[in-house]
């Protein structure tokens, strides 16, 4: 099965930040930057703005460091999930989260991730220039591929 992915395009990001809105909005019912899964780290010095999402590795680091069994991966999405009942928040999937896009929950005392709004990600539904999308792997890597052989055209 092919799992769809979130890809960006750091180039179409205008910094807008509606990403980390409508994402917190639709996992916490607020507005909150802090609270959302997809972060945009602003680099001042070179004008570019970089939406981060979480990769949802083959082979998840931050499932591996979880000593409690609080993540899975969905068979649906292809999405690393964490259950916040068994999350004790040890706080071991953030340390080893490569992209460092699982976060701790300031209310609750648990790591939260993207979770792929359950094959509806709100960022990529969202975003005004199409710079979060979501689509299957080779359809991504073909139209980088293409880019790339236009470029050198």
């Amino acid at each position: 099965m092919y799992h769809k992915i979130l890809t960006v395009d750091a180039n179409k990001c205008t910094g807008c930040r509606t990403c980390e809105m409508v994402c917190s909005l639709h996992h916490e019912k607020k507005c909150s930057p802090i609270l959302s899964r997809t972060r945009v780290v602003k680099f001042e010095a070179l004008g570019l703005n970089f939406p981060i999402v979480c990769t949802h590795c083959s082979k998840p680091k931050c499932m591996v460091a979880c000593s409690h069994d609080a993540m899975r991966v969905d068979s649906e999405t292809g999405a690393v999930l964490i259950d916040e009942a068994l999350c004790t928040g040890c706080r071991s999937c953030l340390a080893a989260c490569p992209r460092s896009q699982v976060g701790f929950h300031p209310d609750k005392g648990v790591a939260f991730k993207c979770d792929l709004c359950e094959g509806n990600p709100q960022c990529a539904r969202f975003c005004p220039t199409g710079a979060i999308r979501y689509s299957v792997m080779d359809e991504y890597l073909m139209a980088k591929r293409r880019a790339l052989l236009s470029v050198k055209a």
